[in-house]
């Protein structure tokens, strides 16, 4: 039996929400977040063969990009059992379990993606001010470690939330305001102090967060600073062009998170409808729109997958998907 729609005592299981007051309403939503979520997936793979296939993007950018994308693609897949569950079968019912486990890997994700916009940031930076010395600085080795620092960070931060979670008593209403679990909307259903839980999510969301937030802003100083250094104007456009897929990505990720942020605190009068628009566009727009971001302004990317032919093939008993761009002269 699916964990989303298992019975339990309710102090155990939490009722997820569709949309909020129209329910008859769910069904519809059913098929364009099957649209979003094929899209997501579609669009995150290419990015992700595409950089695997091509020698000429085996680079810090593009394996940065590619760390983006892989991101992107798990934080989609953390939100899409239960969004599914709720909307096309009407399964609303989710264990205490089975929703930590999935608070765990949204947030863990979330936080993920924001660190890795910050590396992104620093590859533009080393790209900009050190161009003879970019291939040295970010060494195969040093772009490893900043993956392995960006995750342990976040997992780190995000795993005593369960925890935190799993030690309240919830003994009021079990119904939770969106189709996926979030430490801050479990939280508010407990019938005990949750002072802890509401510190820790604050430290953890200004360790993360915030603290990105402001390095993201030094960077892009330190950018500004190195760009008006450049005494050629056509160079300092072509060094700024190269940071807009970025700019772009870092407002597609922080806009929707402060716009979600602000409803939370100061929106309580608003109608959930909205809070739910939000908290959806939060984890449904960047994975959506960062493939197409990039696959439209990196001239590399674009090209390659202007060229793409696909095809389908067996190798290991496994169904991949084969780009023959090589062929067409890349």
């Amino acid at each position: 039996m699916s964990p989303f729609n298992q019975t339990t005592d309710n102090h155990q299981t939490f009722t997820l929400t569709g949309i909020p007051g129209m329910p008859e309403k769910d069904f519809w939503m059913a098929l364009p977040l099957c649209l979003l979520y094929s899209t997501t997936f579609l669009g995150n793979v290419i990015i992700l063969v595409v950089i695997k296939v091509e020698r000429s993007l085996h680079e810090p950018m593009y394996y940065f990009l590619a760390m983006l994308a892989a991101t992107d693609l798990s934080l989609s897949l953390s939100s899409m059992p239960t969004m599914i569950s709720v909307h096309w079968f009407n399964w609303r019912s989710i264990t205490l379990d089975a929703c930590v486990t999935q608070m765990f890997f949204i947030h863990t994700f979330g936080g993920v993606e924001s660190g890795v916009l910050v590396a992104m940031a620093f590859d533009r930076f080393v790209a900009i001010r050190f161009p003879l010395h970019y291939a040295t600085i970010l060494t195969h080795g040093v772009i490893s470690k900043i993956g392995a620092i960006v995750l342990l960070r976040s997992v780190g931060a995000v795993l005593p939330v369960p925890f935190l979670i799993k030690r309240l008593p919830f003994c009021h209403s079990n119904i939770l305001s969106h189709a996926y679990c979030l430490h801050q909307d479990a939280m508010r259903l407990a019938c005990a102090d949750t002072r802890v839980n509401s510190i820790y999510g604050l430290l953890a969301v200004i360790f993360i967060i915030v603290l990105d937030a402001l390095i993201l802003l030094i960077s892009y100083f330190l950018i500004l600073q190195a760009v008006l250094g450049i005494a050629s104007r056509e160079e300092r456009l072509k060094a700024l062009n190269t940071c807009f897929s970025h700019i772009c990505a870092v407002l597609l990720f922080y806009v929707p998170l402060i716009g979600m942020t602000l409803i939370h605190r100061f929106g309580k009068h608003l109608s959930p409808i909205v809070h739910t628009l939000m908290a959806n566009v939060y984890l449904l727009l960047p994975p959506v729109l960062n493939p197409v971001v990039y696959s439209v302004r990196t001239k590399q990317i674009r090209q390659r997958i202007v060229r793409v032919k696909f095809g389908i093939g067996r190798q290991h008993g496994l169904v991949f998907i084969i780009i023959d761009a090589r062929k067409q002269g890349c």
